[in-house]
């Protein structure tokens, strides 16, 4: 069984028994919703016990519970640019904002990068009485570059300059 088979599986008996993401990361537990939804997605990796929970969860067999925990082949379920209009939202808000955020995060960081393994993502919504917000709140960990070959007293690491 390929991934993509198992996560069609999952998908099928999530329909038929009419759960709902919050119920699934429920019975699964340990991480953010996000994670445990991006593993059943097939673009993340969950924990042996958990990968257990799910499997118990959804009537798996033993190699597909273990095809849980295994480290998948991310990024690959979706083209690019993405075709689905909510995920191409995500792809246009980098394209356009891409950019700035990069220049503001160098400024008040250095050069580097923001993590996107050392990250934290929670999704909520916000009333508005002009129509419900959607609140994505990212946290990764800023890495900076590193300079290979530095010597004297040039840093091996990014760094903000002053």
């Amino acid at each position: 069984m390929k991934r993509s088979d198992l996560t069609e599986k999952l998908l099928d008996i999530k329909r038929e028994k009419g759960w709902s993401w919050k119920y699934i990361c429920d019975k699964i537990g340990g991480y953010s919703e996000v994670l445990i939804v991006g593993a059943i997605m097939g673009q993340m990796k969950l924990t042996k016990p958990q990968a257990a929970n799910a499997g118990e969860l959804f009537g798996l067999s033993k190699a597909e519970a273990a095809m849980l925990n295994e480290v998948p082949m991310r990024g690959t379920a979706t083209p690019m640019p993405p075709t689905d209009p909510l995920i191409y939202r995500f792809y246009e808000m980098v394209m356009v904002n891409g950019p700035a955020w990069k220049a503001l995060i160098e400024e008040e960081f250095g050069d580097g990068i923001m993590s996107a393994i050392d990250f934290d993502m929670a999704i909520e919504r916000v009333a508005n009485p002009k129509g419900d917000r959607v609140k994505i709140t990212m946290s990764g960990k800023f890495l900076p570059y590193k300079y290979y070959g530095a010597s004297g007293n040039v840093p091996d690491y990014g760094f903000k300059e002053e």
